[in-house]
């Protein structure tokens, strides 16, 4: 059989939780071979970011140019970028390959509150974002790449998603895991459909990754040919499954990762 290929450009998370690692774990607990172009290496743990170490944008490149020409991923996820010289050379190497189904997660904030994303390269993400198959923030990105307040309700958020559509986006997954209630909401919008994904709010502190697998979900989803809203639906099963075994892992002190493998350990 040949395998249903997908690549994650995202930065390194030495804690294993989140970033390249998770995506990965994703990839593989789904049945997608997966590869990785590395963009940052963190110093993380459950409890924070200590330390950030940005690759090389020439270096990038170069990742990108082994594993597109080689492998040809069906799907692409983009996580963490860093600065305006790694977004350059991805929008560039994503050119070049002609990449198709782009899941872009505009990485900006750890979960623990630490900033990923320098401020002078928030315009650059901008100019990233006519890329994407579907762009993926929660509220306190899409407010950041708007340049406003986070939405408080399911019509602000729609709002904000067709913003981003308007900024060339094929599709939008407004998340609402920030907001509050017994459910959260997330918004799938496309230039003529409004997709709502609701589930119950699962009480644990034990959440780090959630982003990343979401969006690593959606690309494997693509990259097995699903269609958008299929993709999401099955990728925020998958995820659900994931932060309801989270507190099985017992791992770090801080805010532990979700459980990529809940199905199967």
């Amino acid at each position: 059989m040949t395998a249903a290929v997908a690549v994650t450009i995202a930065g390194s998370d030495s804690g294993g939780g989140a970033g390249i690692q998770a995506d990965l774990k994703t990839f593989s607990a789904l049945g997608v071979y997966g590869a990785s172009v590395v963009t940052a290496l963190t110093a993380q743990n459950t409890k924070g970011v200590s330390a950030i170490h940005d690759v090389p944008a020439d270096f990038i490149a170069a990742q990108m140019e082994a594993v597109f020409s080689d492998l040809h991923p069906g799907a692409v996820k983009i996580g963490m970028l860093g600065n305006a010289a790694a977004i350059d050379a991805v929008a560039q190497g994503l050119e070049h390959h002609h990449a198709q189904h782009v899941v872009l997660d505009p990485v900006m904030i750890a979960s623990s509150g630490d900033k990923l994303l320098r401020d002078d390269a928030i315009e650059a993400l901008r100019k990233l974002i006519a890329r994407a198959r579907v762009l993926t923030p929660n509220l306190p990105e899409a407010a950041a790449l708007l340049g406003g307040t986070a939405a408080r309700n399911e019509d602000e958020m729609k709002t904000q998603a067709r913003q981003l559509l308007a900024l060339g986006a094929q599709a939008v997954l407004i998340k609402g895991g920030h907001g509050s209630g017994p459910e959260s909401v997330d918004l799938l919008v496309e230039a003529e459909a409004c997709t709502r994904f609701a589930a119950p709010r699962i009480d644990t502190k034990n959440t780090h990754g959630t982003g990343c697998t979401l969006s690593s979900a959606i690309a494997a989803g693509l990259a097995k040919k699903l269609l958008l809203v299929d993709a999401v639906s099955d990728a925020k099963a998958y995820v659900s499954a994931a932060i309801a075994g989270a507190d099985r892992l017992k791992v770090g002190s801080g805010h532990g990762p979700v459980h990529h493998f809940a199905k199967w350990w």
